[in-house]
């Protein structure tokens, strides 16, 4: 077989946006199929392509597969632009944070004939950076079979971990796994700069998993904390229970005299 046959062989992939994770996107796919890539920013224009192809919007949604790498604010901008281009059995792929309200919206608008497959690749390019084996993937296959055989792509040939899940169940979770990350990390930059010398272990990880998300785009943690409809209460139960954290520790410091340690503070110096 000619180098041109296998190259006919390989399918090809839009890829529309090109940001950070689009590019991460890019990058693995790139030994497995003809890409096409277009970004409505066109930011970077010299940045890495891994042999992908820029192209216009059109081109990109007339691809087999079309996987739409945009922040879930403009992901109904981007499915109303290309629903006129995507021809009869076009797999649509989203990569987003959050489930519901991206599968609610391609559902809407993209036309009755194409398949679509949500997915939250629960990694970003920090996680990513000594490759993308053995990490998680949260698979919601929507409508039409091709899903399916894609999220096998994902597990035997990316050897990443597959979870099959619904919008709903999703979400339910990644409400607590990354909405309280994210929170959290957002409080602890705020609250730089933090020691860097006299660490224990414990706050050594605890800045590592903060270094995985600083630098994600701000677009990235309105998603978490504003497009899922679980966030807000798993966001009110941890104030209330550091608020409660707070009162009790004000009452211990107001039951103590002066100059007197507490029985807790004595108890834990007796034993160490």
């Amino acid at each position: 077989m000619s180098s041109s046959q296998v190259t006919q062989l390989r399918p090809t992939i839009g890829i529309i946006g090109f940001g950070a994770f689009g590019r991460l996107i890019t990058q693995y796919l790139a030994p497995h199929a003809a890409l096409r890539v277009y970004d409505p920013r066109s930011a970077e224009p010299d940045a890495q392509t891994y042999g992908a192809v820029r192209t216009d919007l059109a081109a990109a949604a007339r691809c087999p597969v079309v996987i739409l790498a945009v922040p879930v604010s403009r992901l109904a901008e981007v499915v109303a632009a290309i629903a006129p281009h995507l021809r009869p059995g076009t797999l649509v792929v989203d990569v987003g944070s959050v489930k519901m309200e991206p599968v609610a919206i391609m559902r809407a608008g993209l036309p009755a004939d194409v398949e679509i497959l949500g997915t939250h690749p629960l990694f970003g390019p920090q996680s990513a950076a000594d490759g993308i084996a053995g990490l998680k993937i949260a698979v919601c296959p929507v409508s039409g079979r091709r899903g399916r055989r894609a999220a096998a792509f994902l597990r035997k040939v990316l050897k990443l971990k597959v979870i099959v899940t619904t919008p709903e169940a999703h979400d339910r979770e990644a409400a607590a796994v990354q909405g309280l990350t994210h929170l959290i990390a957002r409080v602890l930059v705020a609250m730089e700069p933090l020691p860097t010398h006299m660490t224990t272990r414990s706050f050594s990880l605890l800045m590592q998993a903060v270094d995985m998300v600083r630098h994600d785009a701000p677009e990235v943690f309105e998603a978490i904390e504003r497009s899922n409809p679980f966030a807000a209460e798993i966001r009110q139960r941890f104030f209330e229970l550091a608020a409660q954290v707070e009162a009790d520790l004000a009452r211990d410091d107001d039951a103590v005299p002066p100059g007197q340690p507490s029985i807790t503070i004595a108890r834990t110096h007796a034993g160490a």
